[in-house]
């Protein structure tokens, strides 16, 4: 009863004097009408320590005098991420060996001179918060550790262990031929194409010239000695000989088509079927990333629709790309548009992937075309900017991550000798306009396409026809007449 007597009194002195009257005289306070944004009286002012952007971002490069590049950037906090990139992947091997990039991936942090098992590593690192990681790619591989700062003598020392002195026993080659056949038939089984539609369309040699020290959230003076102490006269345990047969070919793209006929109609992964789909990519070629036209090419697939525009920045930031606009926007019968652009140290790809009924693979694949086409019209103003801001807002949003900030800095580094910090790179995307847009994608046109193609394919144009679409002033494909249907 007191209670509601209360909200009455509090309602009629509100009725009477309005509200801005009541929350000043209800304000317990001394200072009821000053804003939050304003600083209180009599309050001395805050002074705030100030660092300058350049200064944070700084890349230190150090090369020793067995050609290894030590590479760092400070960040403040109390773990680190420090790793070994070499420039050496699928894309060495010669036919005969292919997959040994693989092995290595899952060989890496095993048995080693120093460490007789992967658990001894483990704990070894357990001792200062550490994990470790291999990644290899078509033209890197990557030994990481995460750890404290003042595990970086350990960590250093182990990763020199592992990948200079790994023993390769006969049962750890065993389990990994076992666990590489394991994720082959695992890939051929999955509901989501796009990673065996990227080997399609995409049809080693560790030494100290080829390999790169990076470090993130450590001293660079720090990890040049332990680069010294570790890397310096370390003999590799195959040898410092010259191997011999080493494959000096230079890649060449060349375009072409890889399809694979394959019953889609039971894959699934619950009791829910999954509608039976026809997986379709097309490629061009664009560049390679030390060109200057590689950031025309990133600002040209984020207008398309890659870059993962409907995971992080918000809902619907995706639906003002083309591939959305359209295509998924006109035609409800395909599954998904997406764009992927893949680019390495001699040329790159712009891929368009698409999913849709068997029986409506050939209009599929002529809409694909005719969206390759319409790249070469002029960029609007507005959907330019929205592309620009988005790349640089993706660009920003994954440096805050520290194992991001390694890779970036490593993979620069042994590429280039140098590394963009990530104001330079804005900068240059900024500067990207829609004549530079319009002058890639009349070059990218000219190339032959690379076609990857999997499930039920019976309507599945040629390659010739789709090349002659790519050809053409509106991106069509050739009509075909039968006499029966």
């Amino acid at each position: 009863m007191a209670t509601h007597m209360s909200r009455c009194r509090t309602w009629g002195r509100v009725q009477r004097f309005g509200i801005a009257a009541y929350r000043k005289c209800s304000s317990g306070s001394g200072y009821p009408n000053i804003s939050l944004s304003a600083p209180l009286p009599g309050i001395p002012k805050p002074v705030f320590a100030a660092v300058d952007s350049h200064e944070q971002c700084e890349t230190k490069i150090t090369t020793l005098e067995n050609g290894l590049k030590v590479a760092s950037q400070n960040k403040f906090g109390q773990f680190c991420t420090v790793g070994i990139l070499v420039n050496s992947g699928s894309r060495h091997e010669t036919k005969y060996p292919s997959g040994i990039a693989h092995f290595l991936e899952k060989l890496a942090f095993s048995s080693t001179a120093q460490y007789g098992s992967k658990d001894e590593i483990l704990l070894t690192l357990e001792k200062h918060g550490g994990i470790c990681d291999c990644q290899t790619s078509r033209d890197t591989t990557m030994y990481a550790v995460s750890a404290e700062v003042k595990g970086l003598d350990t960590v250093v020392s182990l990763l020199s262990d592992a990948v200079l002195q790994p023993r390769l026993l006969d049962e750890e080659i065993e389990m990994t031929r076992m666990a590489v056949r394991f994720e082959l038939e695992d890939l051929s089984m999955r509901p989501d194409p796009e990673p065996l539609l990227t080997e399609m369309i995409h049809a080693s040699y560790y030494c100290p010239e080829r390999m790169v020290l990076a470090g993130v959230g450590i001293e660079h003076e720090q990890l040049v000695a332990c680069a010294r102490k570790y890397l310096l006269n370390v003999k590799p345990v195959w040898g410092a000989c010259t191997p011999t047969n080493v494959d000096l070919s230079v890649a060449q793209y060349t375009g072409g088509i890889v399809r694979m006929d394959k019953d889609m109609s039971d894959v699934s992964l619950g009791p829910t079927p999954i509608p039976e789909l026809t997986h379709i990519m097309i490629g061009l070629e664009s560049c390679s990333f030390l060109e200057d036209d590689f950031i025309p090419f990133a600002v040209l697939n984020m207008m398309m629709g890659g870059g993962g525009s409907f995971s992080a920045g918000g809902p619907g930031k995706g639906m003002f790309t083309r591939l959305y606009l359209n295509v998924l926007n006109r035609h409800h019968w395909m599954y998904n548009a997406t764009s992927y652009h893949h680019s390495y140290e001699d040329t790159g790809l712009l891929c368009i992937h698409a999913s849709a009924d068997p029986r409506q693979v050939r209009e599929m694949v002529e809409i694909l075309t005719r969206e390759f086409i319409q790249m070469a019209g002029t960029a609007g103003e507005m959907e330019l900017e929205r592309a620009k801001t988005q790349l640089k807002s993706m660009l920003m949003m994954n440096l805050e991550s520290r194992p991001v900030i390694f890779e970036d800095v490593g993979r620069q580094v042994l590429a280039t000798g140098k590394r963009k910090l990530p104001h330079e790179l804005c900068d240059l995307i900024s500067n990207v306009t829609a004549s530079d847009i319009k002058r890639v994608t009349t070059k990218m046109l000219c190339s032959k396409p690379a076609v990857a193609a999997l499930g039920d394919l019976t309507e599945m144009p040629s390659y010739e026809h789709i090349q002659a679409a790519l050809s053409s002033k509106d991106g069509h494909l050739p009509r075909m007449y039968r006499l029966f249907r």
